[in-house]
């Protein structure tokens, strides 16, 4: 057993033992009383969520603005372990890849966060795996020395088939309870798309590194298996203006977007797909971001287009709450969705589902058509629920209910489809885009009565 195990083990004695002392005793002193309550806590929590150890934990793939050519890996360790290393290789049936291994050396920072009365101090490591073939399957571990993971498994888009994606909104409440069953069943029905995404809100405070655990722990491979994106939510700042000091140790996003909101405002782009991540919480409190990210936006949108768009904020641009309503965010941005034809825009926030198609403005007479439109969804995939409104925009709506979705492109059609949280459809519809690059929708709404108590 290792010097610092046996540490753990000691400290975890001594607060038995304090336990036992305290259900004697009628009064405590400061220290005494800071130490139970500590116990108190390390008595509710599971330690492996909590506290990192050799082993690398907290695996996660993340994309990069090229997907078919590199991923982008983090994982968490004690401080005992200073580096971390990735080796890969080119998936065989057997164990013949461990061969023909390549290493990659990781950046590591160190991060102390403390959550009253605990500290927890781990060093985080990142790397990119790169110089990867489009639809090839790849192989890989992390780690260092003799602490390592287990071999993941993932697979690179081809640049001709179909590409597809899940979407959820808020995890934020409960996680580990009520939304690892979401993110597993979401997983179960559709194991080989090819990413994940965000909408915001993974979690409830934006700091508190318990939470952060039992979002990866909700998660388990499926993170370190399935490239995932995130935008930021609310809940991810305190305060508003200052990021969880998790966010940029744990993920590893691109950087490729205005400066200072690196890793919240970016883009990735497949041959046929362009992913757009705003950081909403930025556009609500700074009028400088918020000008930057228009800018940035209306620009990519001009000089660099794809056949096919979404953009993802947390923030909805038409909300499903009857008592909010995001106006300086929708006269500012809704402008450029409309000039740009954007074809989806996924959100998250107010915890029901709303999802509906809204007429472009028009810019030139080619945008005139009825079929010019943008989709807009706001979706909840975490137990916290608030009432739905029920406005024009919606096609279909729902309250109390978790969901995840499921978008597939393939040619000049889109297809997306909304589960709830049993796996039942619950929402679907077709975009289909004609040569001038315009959508007609075609709603495929199964016969399930709207939950709307």
């Amino acid at each position: 057993m290792s010097l610092l195990n046996r540490g753990s083990y000691l400290v975890l004695f001594l607060f038995s033992t304090l336990c036992t002392t305290i259900s004697k005793s009628q009064t405590l002193s400061p220290r005494a009383a800071a130490l139970a309550e500590r116990l108190a806590i390390d008595k509710k929590v599971d330690q492996r969520i909590l506290f990192p150890t050799a082993v690398p934990d907290r695996v996660i793939l993340n994309l990069t603005p090229d997907p078919q050519a590199s991923v982008a890996v983090n994982w968490r360790t004690d401080t005992s372990q200073p580096k971390g290393e990735v080796q890969w290789a080119v998936s065989t049936a057997g164990p013949q890849f461990r061969k023909a291994t390549h290493t990659v050396a990781a950046s590591t920072e160190f991060l102390s966060v403390t959550n009253d009365p605990i500290t927890i101090e781990a060093n985080y490591h990142s790397a990119i795996i790169d110089s990867l073939q489009p639809d090839h399957t790849y192989v890989y571990r992390v780690g260092a020395g003799d602490h390592w993971s287990e071999w993941f498994q993932f697979k690179t888009p081809a640049p001709e088939r179909s590409l597809s994606f899940l979407y959820f909104g808020d995890a934020q409440n409960e996680v580990k309870s009520m939304w690892s069953r979401v993110v597993r069943e979401a997983y179960k029905k559709m194991p080989q798309v090819d990413f994940m995404l965000h909408a915001g809100d993974l979690i409830n405070r934006s700091s508190e590194d318990i939470e952060w655990g039992e979002w990866f722990l909700a998660g388990s491979f499926i993170h370190a298996t399935v490239p995932t994106i995130m935008t930021p939510g609310n809940h991810e700042y305190a305060k508003g203006v200052i990021l969880s000091p998790q966010w940029k140790k744990q993920f590893n996003l691109p950087t490729n977007g205005p400066k200072g909101l690196e890793e919240t405002c970016y883009q990735i782009n497949y041959p046929n797909l362009k992913v757009i991540s705003l950081d909403a919480e930025q556009i609500d409190e700074s009028k400088y971001f918020a000008d930057k990210q228009a800018q940035w936006l209306d620009s990519l949108l001009t000089n660099d287009p794809r056949p096919w768009t979404v953009v993802t904020l947390h923030y909805p641009f038409f909300s499903t709450n009857p008592k909010r309503d995001n106006d300086r965010l929708r006269e500012q941005f809704k402008p450029i969705i409309d000039k740009h034809r954007v074809d989806l825009v996924l959100q998250g926030h107010d915890h029901a589902y709303g999802r509906g198609s809204v007429s472009n403005a028009p810019v030139t007479t080619n945008t005139r058509k009825k079929s010019s439109q943008t989709v807009y969804v706001v979706s909840v995939s975490g137990p916290k629920m608030y009432d739905v409104s029920d406005d024009p925009w919606m096609d279909r709506r729902a309250q109390n209910t978790q969901l995840f979705q499921l978008i597939t492109l393939e040619g000049n059609q889109l297809t997306y489809k909304a589960f709830d949280a049993t796996g039942e459809l619950y929402d679907a519809f077709d975009l289909k885009k004609d040569w001038q690059g315009l959508n007609a929708l075609t709603n495929r709404i199964p016969a399930v009565p709207e939950k709307i108590e």
